[in-house]
């Protein structure tokens, strides 16, 4: 510890002197502290207003415009308003009008949005019945420590559904009403269903013990559905086992089978599909994708089932996601080398995301419709998700991160497509839980 240092007082100076004087003294540092830090921050904004108001003039050349702006980021409602008048002010110096939307030869519609290390403006620009326009800018943030902001656009919300000793590979909600009551849970040896009690404790109905011939992998995964016709159906390395619930006692039926896993399903009972979102562009049906799972491994081999576009084959991965666009469907695969491939039919970008090897597509009524849930990069005793929006090919985070009590073992989109299910093995109890994730919109 270092030693305390003390001055000694100015003898020809008064006591109410020296308090004036360090009343002014502060009162100009703050001031100085106020006006770096404000010249710093417009200095920064007005880089990037240029920087994008060149990039929209590209598109629409001097015109009348209408310009819309919604601020998805952890910017304060000043910077927002310097963001929005700098920007106006420079396009309005290279030609543009600004006018209501219904005299405009143009719409802009601002998003003022962030993603882990940068914010991120995106303007999304329709020129008549002509194609969609996007352009973006980024500028770093300074500062970032990686914390949650209050002000992020949705809120993703973490409900516990299920505690057990043993492992828990997947989960499915089988009945609501209007929360689950009734859930059917996959485990390393058995599916069991369960159904809620009156005094809010689950209660077991029945218990399947699954049949294999061959040991499993030492990390093994497995997914589990609910049909249609409420069955359900288990997709394990190397089996598939087929479970009847419509009449007591219910009977399971395995197999070994090397049939695809479902990575993206079309489920016609859903209430949110084929219309999800504010955003008209991501409706529409989902193309249902399969892939082929490694039977001794834990992930899938990267062969697809249909292809995606041209790919019938992409680098090995454990879990994929899907953005779908007005055109095409662009797929993440969170891959065996560490990276994320984002394949849009035609191509294989390799990204360098902070992400890990757990992430999942939800369609919502929030933002932009598709939103991607995925896990937080590097060796983390305790995970964590949060949500993510893709206006081009970077994610921007719309959510603050959700923690758990350790690390995730599966992340899967549910049937209905718009929560997930997220299994954690809590490193206290030592205990599997699972948890439902959902995005609450207008946070």
């Amino acid at each position: 510890m270092r030693e305390q240092i003390y001055n000694s007082s100015i003898p020809t100076t008064t006591s109410k002197t020296a308090h004036l004087l360090r009343q002014g003294t502060l009162a100009c540092f703050a001031a100085l502290l106020f006006f770096l830090t404000n010249t710093a921050a417009a200095a920064d904004w007005s880089g990037a207003e240029q920087d994008l108001a060149k990039k929209i003039i590209a598109v629409t050349g001097p015109g009348t415009v209408s310009l819309t702006v919604e601020n998805r980021s952890s910017l304060g409602r000043r910077d927002g308003d310097i963001v929005q008048n700098g920007l106006r002010s420079v396009l309005e110096q290279s030609g543009i009008h600004f006018a209501k939307s219904e005299q405009a030869a143009a719409s802009i519609a601002l998003t003022l949005s962030e993603n882990e290390t940068s914010y991120v403006w995106v303007a999304e620009i329709h020129q008549g019945a002509g194609e969609t326009a996007i352009v973006m800018v980024s500028v770093p943030r300074l500062g970032h420590s990686g914390a949650a902001y209050e002000s992020m656009p949705t809120a993703l919300r973490k409900i516990s559904l299920w505690t057990q000793e043993g492992k828990i590979l997947d989960l499915a909600v089988l009945e609501e009403n209007p929360t689950p009551s009734r859930i059917g849970v996959l485990g390393a040896e058995d599916i069991s269903v369960y159904r809620a009690a009156q005094n809010g404790k689950w209660q077991s109905e029945q218990i399947l013990p699954i049949s294999h011939n061959r040991a499993w992998p030492l990390d093994l995964r497995g997914r589990l559905i609910s049909t249609p016709d409420h069955n359900l159906n288990a997709y394990l390395p190397g089996a598939i086992c087929r479970v009847t619930l419509t009449a007591a006692p219910f009977t399971i039926a395995c197999h070994a089978s090397d049939d695809p896993w479902p990575i993206s399903i079309r489920n016609t009972s859903s209430t949110v599909f084929p219309s999800a979102g504010s955003n008209p562009t991501v409706g529409g049906p989902i193309i249902p994708l399969a892939g082929f799972f490694a039977p001794t491994r834990n992930y899938f081999t990267g062969v697809l089932s249909p292809a995606a576009g041209k790919f019938s084959t992409v680098p090995k991965f454990y879990t994929a996601a899907f953005v779908p666009r007005e055109k095409y469907t662009l797929w993440l695969f969170a891959s065996a080398d560490g990276r994320v491939h984002l394949i849009d039919g035609m191509n294989d970008q390799p990204s360098s995301f902070p992400w890990g090897s757990d992430i999942a597509a939800v369609r919502t009524a929030c933002g932009a419709g598709a939103q991607v849930l995925a896990t937080a990069s590097g060796d983390h005793a305790q995970d964590s998700i949060r949500a993510y929006e893709f206006p081009d090919r970077d994610p921007v985070a719309v959510s603050a991160a959700v923690d758990f009590p350790g690390p995730i073992s599966a992340l899967w989109t549910e049937a209905r497509g718009d929560s997930a299910i997220a299994i954690a093995r809590n490193l206290d109890t030592g205990s599997y839980e699972a948890f439902r994730l959902s995005l609450a919109c207008g946070q």
